[in-house]
């Protein structure tokens, strides 16, 4: 699934959105990404996921945790790292068949839902979370590329949350032309947006050491240290020029639980109103000193 057509309608038009400038589309022209799958347990990936009518994919009786790391280099609102961690997921009254919704993907609204967003940037967490619903937060993060890794390293209060690990492939020669479908809670609601990638790809597929997911000791990192996952991927790619559209549309709708919630359904709009729009970023994270990108 390409870019839509809409899209390059307003190619060249303006946005002026909570005071921050766009110029449509809304894309990154220069721009680096790795991404895994790690299958894990289905019951902790549930948990994770609110009362909402999206449940977790169902990969042979277990759920998919996925982690994908962007580094935008050239965008309407300045570079950035982009540190996502999420739970693959279907939407629906009820839950979807197992694996149908990786072929049916817009049949079934298969998409993930971001559990976790850190980025570089106040200005990228202002447009993320208050416009798209992201659950976007300003984290200490870097994005290395090694002889033989690609690494992404995700601090915060001076703790280590986690490290993304992915074998830089011998060929980069799979083409990537598609969109994914991001589901977020923000203001008691599900977000639903969704972004479009060209590129071409390295893949490992169910290749053992092809990808590790490391986590710290931040609390942070205890939700997903809870969905065990497991070490070796369903897969794992790094498109080392990517180029990426994100949609001006979304949708949303409300989290409705059976009971009565006795606090807020997560943050609302005050975590967004006093946010600025410095481009600047945090120190890089304290890396493991014995961690060399280029050896095997």
């Amino acid at each position: 699934m390409g870019i839509p057509k809409r899209q390059r309608e307003i190619e060249g038009r303006h946005a002026y959105v909570d005071g921050i400038r766009y110029v449509m589309p809304i894309n990154s022209w220069e721009a680096s990404a790795m991404i895994a799958a790690f299958p894990c347990d289905y019951d902790a990936a549930a948990a994770l996921l609110p009362d909402a009518y999206v449940h977790p994919f169902r990969y042979f009786g277990r759920a998919l945790l996925v982690v994908t790391v962007i580094d935008y280099r050239q965008t309407d609102i300045g570079s950035y790292i982009e540190y996502s961690i999420a739970i693959a997921c279907t939407k629906g009254r009820d839950k979807a068949p197992p694996l149908l919704p990786a072929l049916f993907m817009k049949s079934f609204g298969t998409g993930q839902f971001v559990v976790d967003l850190p980025v570089s940037s106040e200005v990228s967490v202002k447009g993320g979370r208050g416009i798209w619903g992201m659950p976007k937060h300003q984290a200490n993060l870097d994005f290395k590329t090694g002889l033989s890794w690609v690494s992404s390293q995700y601090d915060l209060d001076g703790r280590m949350v986690s490290r993304f690990d992915v074998r830089r492939p011998k060929k980069v020669w799979a083409p990537v032309n598609m969109g994914a479908t991001n589901y977020c809670q923000f203001r008691g609601m599900i977000y639903r947006s969704f972004i479009y990638f060209k590129g071409k790809a390295g893949v490992h597929l169910m290749h053992p050491d092809s990808a590790r997911f490391i986590l710290g000791d931040h609390p942070n990192a205890d939700p997903i240290r809870a969905l065990e996952h497991r070490p070796t991927p369903l897969f794992a790619a790094f498109i080392p020029d990517v180029q990426g559209v994100l949609d001006d549309y979304f949708d949303c709708w409300f989290v409705t639980p059976n009971d009565l919630p006795e606090k807020p359904l997560g943050a609302g709009l005050e975590v967004t109103y006093p946010l600025g729009y410095s481009e600047d970023w945090l120190k890089p994270p304290q890396r493991d000193a014995t961690f060399d990108l280029d050896k095997e």
